[in-house]
């Protein structure tokens, strides 16, 4: 399954299905990274900042468990019910589908089905501590755009860390707390993200809200990222222009919201009374109905589109950058130093281009005069530039491109790019004939005469 984008007027983006094709994610704000605009010189591409939309994560995600046998089933074994703690007759067996309760139920699409969901062994080993940790990798840098939101479908732990990675799990930092009690717990005071503010945005809390008892209707964890972005964007983020701005200039804040990993560190199960009670620790255990992460793909504003292939995600760079991140300028594209794109000034923001090397052009001194914007070249090798393969390299006063080698000249005009009129080659043009010659030292012309090694008219 492959998703195409096809431009008009409007941007307009369908779906072309083919086995044989990666699968890429879809667009979404600064969803363009360049567009073609008319100049006096003709048509030119204008770049700008652009990213992958915001999707569902899940889909692209590798789920590993520690310890690596804590699912229910191997051995079978029964555990009680879940609006009934004293009805110990459910089972979990591995090795029948029915009563199976694997890993990767956790990120099903259920619909309108009964709820499939992962569940641990149980508690049978008290008061040796029962703990999980659920990790969760992309292979990928990825930037959140919504709430973390886990579904439990037993009770809600007492106590459960949220952590990230931005390093593929090699080192972790806590993203958020929760406990039925969080001074006992972790020895913090509890808060909720409504006590915090633009100031304090990055403070790592711990939350009493989402973790009571095995009693409770409420399954659901949050980590509220829009809570978050909130502070920026106004409680219904209708400000985005403000939160871009902050992302952009605030790296602490962007790297905040910014994964390669995420752990679920599952410390105590719902336990809903003071004691554990010892005659029927079957009632004790996880189970975890439906996990959603939302973002995008990271491709530092240099890609709208990020592919999925040999079950790993990788940005298609423009902007002649390459990196599955876009993070570094291409071949022959390294005239400055990489820079991510930036999102300022909005709305179009900032490509930050890799533009050519001074190697792969020829005289540094000559063609910094000949060309001192560079931002919009984007040719595969300056050397071997044909003469109207390229945007900017275009026919003039009519001509039409000859096999992307040399321009046919309406009669009236010559030259390489038809640039100038027969009558003044000939020194015959009349000062009222009404036709002037385009100047000799247009950018593109002087940009083709430099690539192609044709003496300039010029004099330097």
């Amino acid at each position: 399954m492959y998703l195409s984008r096809f431009l008009s007027i409007h941007a307009l983006w369908v779906t072309v299905s083919s086995v044989m094709q990666p699968y890429p994610l879809v667009w979404g704000h600064y969803d363009l990274c360049k567009t073609q605009i008319y100049t006096e010189e003709g048509k030119v591409w204008d770049y700008m900042a652009c990213q992958p939309e915001s999707t569902d994560m899940t889909k692209y995600l590798k789920v590993k468990l520690d310890p690596p046998d804590i699912t229910c089933g191997d051995p079978p074994e029964t555990f009680c019910a879940m609006g009934n703690p004293y009805m110990c007759n459910n089972e979990c067996d591995a090795s029948t589908p029915e009563l199976a309760h694997p890993p990767e139920l956790m990120f099903d699409f259920e619909g309108r089905h009964p709820s499939t969901f992962w569940q641990s062994a149980t508690w049978k080993e008290y008061p040796k501590p029962l703990q999980v940790n659920i990790t969760l990798s992309w292979s990928k840098t990825i930037e959140l755009t919504d709430n973390i939101v886990i579904t439990f479908e037993s009770g809600r732990p007492d106590q459960m860390i949220l952590e990230k990675s931005l390093d593929y799990g090699r080192t972790w930092q806590p993203y958020q707390y929760y406990a039925t009690d969080c001074l006992d717990a972790f020895h913090m005071d509890p808060k909720s993200v409504k006590d915090l503010s633009q100031h304090t945005v990055l403070e790592i809390i711990c939350t009493e809200e989402y973790s009571t008892g095995y009693t409770t209707n409420s399954k659901i964890i949050h980590f509220e990222i829009k809570d978050r972005f909130a502070f920026f964007a106004g409680p219904r983020l209708r400000n985005m222009a403000s939160l871009y701005g902050q992302l952009d200039t605030t790296k602490k804040l962007r790297d905040f919201f910014t994964v390669t990993d995420l752990r679920i560190r599952l410390l105590r199960p719902a336990v809903g009374e003071i004691f554990v009670d010892e005659l029927h620790l079957a009632r004790y255990f996880y189970a975890i109905s439906d996990i959603k992460v939302r973002g995008r793909c990271k491709c530092n504003l240099h890609a709208t589109v990020c592919v999925y292939d040999n079950s790993k995600l990788t940005c298609e760079c423009e902007h002649n950058t390459t990196g599955p991140d876009c993070g570094k300028c291409k071949k022959n594209y390294q005239g400055r130093p990489w820079s991510p794109g930036s999102y300022l000034p909005i709305p179009k923001g900032t490509a930050n281009t890799c533009i050519p090397s001074i190697s792969s052009i020829g005289n540094p001194s000559k063609f910094n005069r000949i060309w001192p914007n560079i931002s919009s070249l984007e040719v595969s090798n300056p050397k071997q530039a044909n003469v109207c393969d390229n945007e900017l390299l275009h026919c003039q006063n009519g001509g039409t491109c000859h096999n992307n080698v040399r321009c046919l000249c309406p009669a009236a005009y010559t030259g390489i790019l038809c640039e100038k009129l027969r009558c003044e080659e000939a020194g015959s043009c009349g000062s009222d004939s009404g036709q002037g010659a385009p100047p000799h030292g247009s950018p593109a012309l002087l940009l083709l005469t430099t690539l192609l090694g044709i003496a300039s008219p010029l004099v330097f």
